[in-house]
C-alpha cells in the first residue's frame, strides 16, 4: 500500500507547474484565508462521511444486519476511499470494502452487491449532474467546456447502465480471453482460480440483481442511497463555493455544476487521483462559460488561486484522515491474523459481532 503515497507528491505537480507558468504564487493561495479554507475542508469531510453513512445503510438494508460497529464501518469506508482517491479513474476502493465485508462474514455476492450499489449511486448521480453542467455550459456560451464534459461522462454512465440492465436479465461472465490475459502475469493455476472466483462472484452479483430489482423494498433502499449521494455532491459544491466567494461572487448552483464537471473530467484514467484533471475541470467550467479565454487571461486568472486552495482543502486534508483509517484497517487485519484464532466469544460459525470475522 505504501506505493500509493506516490499520489501525494504527484498531486502537487500541477501546482508547481501553475506556479512556474502563471502569475499565481503560494502567497496568493494562502490569501484565501484560514476560515474559508477550514470551511471548505469541513464540507468535503462531510461529503465523505455521508458516503460512509450510505455504506452503513446499504449494509443494514441489503445484508440484513450491521456487520460491525458504526466506527469500524466508517473507518472501512474511509480506508476504501483512500484507495479510490489514489488510483486513476477513482477505482479500487470497492475491493477494499468487499474484502472488509468478506472478512466480517458477508458472502462474496452480497459484499459485491453493496459495493456495486455504491458505485452505481455515485455514477448515476454524478453523471446526471455532469450532464446538467455540460448542458448549462453550452446554454451560457461555453460550448467547448460543455461538450467536453458531456463526452467524458457518457462512457462511464453507459457502462454502468449496461451492468444494471444486463445483470438483471442474465448471468454475466468475464470475456473468454480473460484467462489468457491473466496467464501473462500469473501461473496457469492461479489465473484459472482467479477467473473462476471472479465469475462466481459475478454470478452471485447477477443473482442479487434479479432478486433486488424486482423488490420494491430494494428499489426504495437504492432511492434513499441516491438521495444521500446527492447530498454528498451538495457538500462537494459547498466546498468550492465558500472558497470561490473570497475572489468573486459565485452562487451555489454554479459551484455545484463546477464541482460536478470536475469529478467527470477527473474520472478519466490519465492521472492518479485525478491530479491536474480535477483542477482543469473546475477551471474550464467557470472560465469557459463566456468562451475560450485568451492566453494572457489564463496566466493572470485569479480563480487559479482559489482552485489550488480548493484542491488542497478537498483532497490533501481528507487524504490524511483516510490514511489514518486505512492504517487502522491494515493494523487490525495484521493483529487478527497474528492471533491465529477468532476473537473471544466468537465461535467459528457465529455471526461476527465486532468486526473480527471468524476464520
Amino acid at each position: 500500500m505504501n506505493w500509493r503515497l506516490v499520489a501525494i507528491p504527484v498531486s502537487i505537480v500541477p501546482f508547481i507547474i501553475l506556479f512556474l507558468t502563471t502569475n499565481v504564487s503560494p502567497q496568493d493561495v494562502f490569501a484565501v484565508g484560514l476560515v474559508p479554507f477550514a470551511a471548505s475542508a469541513a464540507a468535503e469531510i462531510a461529503r465523505f462521511m455521508l458516503q460512509a453513512v450510505r455504506f452503513k445503510y446499504f449494509i443494514k438494508r441489503f445484508i440484513g444486519y450491521d456487520v460491525s460497529s458504526t466506527g469500524k464501518t466508517i473507518s472501512a469506508r474511509l480506508a476504501g476511499e483512500f484507495v479510490t482517491q489514489t488510483t486513476p479513474s477513482y477505482v479500487g476502493g470497492e475491493f477494499v470494502r468487499i474484502a472488509w465485508l468478506s472478512r466480517n462474514g458477508v458472502p462474496a455476492g452480497k459484499a459485491a452487491w453493496v459495493a456495486t450499489m455504491e458505485i452505481i449511486a455515485d455514477v448515476f448521480v454524478g453523471s446526471m449532474l455532469a450532464f446538467i453542467a455540460g448542458a448549462f455550459a453550452i446554454y451560457k456560451g461555453g460550448s467547448v467546456a460543455g461538450i467536453g464534459i458531456i463526452l467524458v461522462t457518457i462512457p462511464t454512465f453507459a457502462v454502468w447502465l449496461a451492468v444494471v440492465l444486463f445483470s438483471a436479465k442474465r448471468n454475466l461472465r468475464l470475456p473468454s480471453f480473460s484467462q489468457r490475459l491473466a496467464e501473462k502475469f500469473l501461473s496457469k493455476e492461479k489465473a484459472e482460480n482467479l477467473v473462476n472466483t471472479t465469475n462466481t462472484a459475478i454470478a452471485d452479483l447477477c443473482k442479487m440483481s434479479r432478486e433486488n430489482f424486482n423488490s420494491k423494498k430494494a428499489i426504495r433502499t437504492f432511492a434513499i442511497g441516491m438521495a444521500i449521494t446527492f447530498m454528498a455532491f451538495v457538500f462537494h459544491g459547498l466546498s468550492f463555493m465558500v472558497l470561490a466567494n473570497t475572489a468573486e461572487d459565485i452562487g451555489f448552483f454554479d459551484s455545484l455544476m463546477a464541482t460536478s464537471a470536475s469529478v467527470a473530467v477527473a474520472s478519466l484514467p490519465i492521472t492518479i487521483g485525478g491530479s491536474g484533471l480535477a483542477e482543469l475541470g473546475i477551471w474550464a467550467y467557470i472560465s469557459n462559460l463566456s468562451g475560450i479565454p485568451e492566453l494572457g487571461d489564463v496566466v493572470s486568472d485569479p480563480r487559479l488561486n482559489v482552485i489550488i486552495a480548493w484542491r488542497i482543502a478537498t483532497y490533501h486534508v481528507p487524504l490524511v484522515i483516510m490514511w489514518v483509517a486505512i492504517m487502522r484497517l491494515a493494523l487490525g487485519k495484521v493483529s487478527t491474523t497474528s492471533l491465529g484464532q477468532p476473537a473471544a466469544g466468537n465461535s467459528p460459525g457465529s455471526k461476527p459481532e465486532d468486526g473480527n470475522a471468524a476464520r
